[in-house]
């Protein structure tokens, strides 16, 4: 028999309670709460909330499924036993090609089969258009894919695709399917894949994942439980079919996933695709990678035929940057393989109101606010009667702890009317006691910046008490080590330093 119990979830968040309250105790939002009734049933349940009589005859079959795709899973009685590691392919040995290149590093070097991809991004931000564009290459390549229709009609998917250079007489292998009812979409997808007995390889590209509902939960589509539990039975029928599957994700306005933040453990990848400000450059960052680097980043250009990567992608975030200026520092960051050089801007101002202002974008502003905290403690610096403004030039996002150095300095250069030379780069992690770190993979940082014309560092001793790393010493640039904040700060102020300061290499 059925019974409905109520349940309140956060719709920012997807937080649970049993009873309503004001504030989120998840995501700290108000009046966040929304009601909604739970069916559950007193039969015993199989795999997420089917009846036993609905796993093994109803359209999802979990487990004839998992015996077709594991035969080694099945014993000489037809029931199912555990399989010797050594009898199970490595995923490695299983990826799918993906172009472009950009796209492919995100994903860990291309797409393993029976994954599950989570892609996020604001509305309009060009999510279908990346897939489409992946989807028809795929079809070039002899990889059936089947594109599930949720917000969009198949003409409009059609008319995008046309814009994407589709060719009807060359691109039979794309196909869309128009079905948001989760139940009548898994029959779908099971009929086609029994259909193909030429073993081609299929993808599945879900867009998006709010607007698919099942009647075994009585909310409606894109409420939490719905979200939550048809991602979960997709992901097991991509796992139990071998068939990757992408999921298309709204965010809030914070810059979460909306809804599918609940997913994030169910997932094997996580990409966010984010814009620039209105601008054509678009990027891919991996939040999660279960077969890849976390927190790669592609950065891709949105055109009228598609999204390309760009080139000398090193330093997008550097255009535009004008010299001599007070108040600007560049670093080289890492983010997964790549390093990026990015300039940091900040504005100090004394401030005309009773408590000064703290206005931060592209780097955390709690780890702003413990560097200013630093920088008056160790280096004398008065900060506490100023507005302080900072920002990453070019829609930049810092995370990399190699960029505190550079924070500082910017902030002292603007607060003394000094700039930073223009052919300097400042790496270095601080810590509370004002000591200057080093930074993870020195060589490629030095590497990309020699470059692009950089010729001096200013940077901790990577190795105190020695000598530099040969390697180092062929980087011919001018390498100035620092151990403290003071010192770091006393070269960025006042850059007639330079030609004092101690030189190694």
């Amino acid at each position: 028999m059925a019974k409905k119990n109520t349940r309140f979830f956060c719709k920012d968040c997807g937080h649970e309670e049993l009873r309503w309250a004001g504030k989120c105790p998840g995501c700290g939002a108000w009046n966040s709460f929304t009601e909604m009734k739970i069916e559950t049933t007193s039969a015993k349940k199989g795999s997420r909330g089917f009846t036993s009589k609905t796993r093994d005859s109803g359209p999802v079959g979990f487990a004839n499924k998992t015996m077709a795709a594991w035969p080694e899973a099945v014993g000489p009685d037809g029931k199912l036993r555990p399989i010797p590691l050594s009898k199970i392919s490595s995923a490695e040995t299983n990826r799918l090609p993906v172009e472009p290149t950009e796209v492919a590093r995100v994903l860990g070097g291309g797409l393993v089969e029976g994954s599950v991809v989570m892609l996020g991004g604001e509305p309009g931000v060009g999510k279908s258009t990346l897939l489409t564009g992946l989807g028809l290459w795929w079809v070039h390549q002899g990889i059936r894919v089947i594109y599930v229709a949720g917000e969009e009609s198949p003409a409009q998917i059609r008319m995008r695709a046309e814009r994407l250079g589709f060719k009807p007489e060359k691109e039979d292998g794309f196909s869309i399917l128009p079905e948001v009812h989760l139940e009548t979409l898994l029959d779908a997808l099971h009929t086609e894949l029994q259909n193909q007995a030429d073993g081609t390889k299929t993808i599945i590209i879900a867009d998006s994942i709010q607007t698919l509902h099942s009647e075994h939960i009585d909310s409606y589509p894109g409420s939490p439980t719905q979200i939550k539990y048809c991602g979960g039975v997709l992901a097991d029928f991509a796992r139990r079919t071998g068939c990757p599957i992408f999921l298309v994700g709204h965010v809030t306005k914070s810059g979460d996933l909306a809804g599918p933040k609940l997913l994030e453990h169910m997932v094997d990848t996580v990409l966010y695709f984010e814009g620039s400000g209105g601008g054509p450059i678009r990027m891919v960052r991996a939040v999660k990678n279960r077969f890849g680097t976390t927190g790669e980043l592609a950065v891709m250009e949105m055109r009228g035929d598609g999204l390309f990567p760009v080139d000398q992608a090193g330093v997008l975030f550097l255009s535009g940057r004008r010299g001599g200026e007070p108040g600007s520092a560049v670093c080289a960051v890492k983010n997964g393989s790549r390093t990026f050089l990015v300039e940091v801007q900040a504005l100090v101002s004394p401030s005309r109101y009773g408590t000064p202002q703290r206005v931060v974008q592209g780097v955390d502003n709690k780890r702003v606010a413990l560097l200013a905290a630093i920088l008056e403690k160790r280096a004398g610096l008065d900060l506490g009667g100023c507005d302080v403004f900072v920002k990453v030039a070019g829609g930049g996002r810092i995370d990399d702890p190699g960029a505190d150095l550079a924070i500082m300095a910017a902030l002292a250069s603007s607060l003394r009317e000094k700039p930073v030379p223009l052919d300097t780069l400042v790496l270095g992690e601080v810590g509370l006691t004002g000591e200057v770190r080093g930074v993870s993979d020195l060589e490629s940082r030095l590497r990309e910046a020699g470059r692009h014309g950089f010729k001096r560092v200013v940077m901790a001793d990577p190795n105190p008490g020695g000598k530099l790393n040969a390697r180092l010493k062929g980087s011919k640039m001018q390498l100035i080590t620092v151990t403290s904040v003071e010192e770091a700060v006393a070269l960025a102020v006042h850059p007639g330093a330079f030609d004092e300061a101690r030189q190694e290499g």
